[in-house]
């Protein structure tokens, strides 16, 4: 039996098509996933576009950010039952052996291949996923904001383990995209005052970060940034797709500020990085997540700390992926759910 899945056929701009997808099957230790939501990701669009940087493995089931219920289980999968709510990790290859994976860093193994682009995604109805990767959904969460946990641990990551913000803070954070606007979020959670930053194109997303409690700026921040001593905020959240907002970063951070860079601009620096150096400013990249960092982001969307209602403009069924996709595409909301 075949179901219909969100496939990128090739790296080709518009190459994403609505194609009959077979039920996987399953090893040892993994379990096939009934899905239940999947949200779409910044990077979904980026394959979509041709605009990614990194391999994609044609054809590949799209979707990466998922929840669903076990519908089987391999044999020597133990600690879960058919029928439980569970949220899957995107590390859906790594190297056990690999320093980084025995350290507990798998997703800094540079052999680590992730669904919907390594490996075939959630897009579709069923995805076999490996049993390490599970969390449990918190009773309450509905399946449509669990599958928002994993940009909510990238933005997690970020903000707690790669900055050192503390209450008080003042805080830029550059790009109002999904993830600038969770790490917004999380930043004010963590009892920083916050600054979200944007273009002309970025004023509907923009209202959301308001809803978050943060100041929302439309092009230059400096008069935020520089108001007070002068000398410049205490950190910025860098989580702009461009280059150029580093630079940006690196002048308004004060002396002994921080940096945390979690956007992805693949353009050349094209300027000095002289002002890091000056004025003694720690720059620190966050790339993806691992196993206490899914435990801690549940524990806070379960509990409603962390509030996702914001941030989902909408939930269509799989096969109007189009109209999600154009929907995110065009800014005129922040994520959208697809409904296998």
């Amino acid at each position: 039996m075949t179901y219909p899945a969100v496939v990128n056929f090739e790296n080709k701009t518009g190459a994403v098509e609505l194609r009959e997808f077979s039920k996987p099957s399953i090893g040892d230790e993994d379990v096939l996933l009934q899905v239940e939501a999947v949200s779409v990701c910044g990077s979904d669009l980026h394959q979509w576009q041709a605009l990614h940087s990194w391999p994609g493995n044609y054809p590949v089931v799209l979707g990466h950010e998922f929840g669903g219920v076990i519908a089987e289980m391999g044999k020597r999968v133990n600690g879960w039952k058919e029928g439980d709510r569970v949220v899957s990790e995107t590390a859906a290859i790594i190297d056990p052996n690999n320093p980084m994976s025995r350290k507990g860093l798998y997703n800094l193994d540079p052999t680590r291949k992730g669904f919907g682009y390594g490996v075939d995604g959630a897009m579709t109805r069923y995805v076999r996923v490996p049993a390490r990767c599970l969390h449990r959904i918190p009773e309450g969460l509905s399946f449509e904001k669990a599958a928002l946990t994993e940009p909510c641990c990238v933005a997690y990551n970020a903000v707690v383990n790669h900055s050192d913000i503390k209450p008080g803070d003042r805080v830029v954070v550059m790009g109002p995209g999904p993830i600038g606007l969770l790490c917004a979020a999380i930043a004010k959670l963590w009892g920083a005052q916050v600054a979200v930053v944007g273009l002309e194109s970025d004023r509907t997303r923009l209202e959301v970060a308001k809803l978050y409690g943060c100041e929302a700026i439309v092009g230059s921040v400096d008069e935020w940034a520089f108001a007070g001593d002068g000398l410049g905020v205490d950190g910025v959240i860098d989580a702009a797709g461009v280059s150029k907002t580093l630079e940006i970063a690196l002048r308004i951070t004060r002396p002994a500020g921080w940096i945390s860079k979690v956007g992805w601009g693949p353009q050349p620096l094209g300027f000095s990085l002289d002002p890091l150096v000056q004025k003694a400013i720690t720059l620190r990249g966050s790339f993806s997540h691992n196993w206490p960092i899914w435990e801690r982001v549940l524990e806070l969307t379960g509990s409603g700390q962390l509030d996702l209602d914001p941030v989902i403009g909408g939930v269509w069924p799989l096969e109007e992926w189009h109209t999600a996709f154009e929907s995110m595409h065009s800014a005129e909301i922040v994520k959208a759910v697809l409904k296998p």
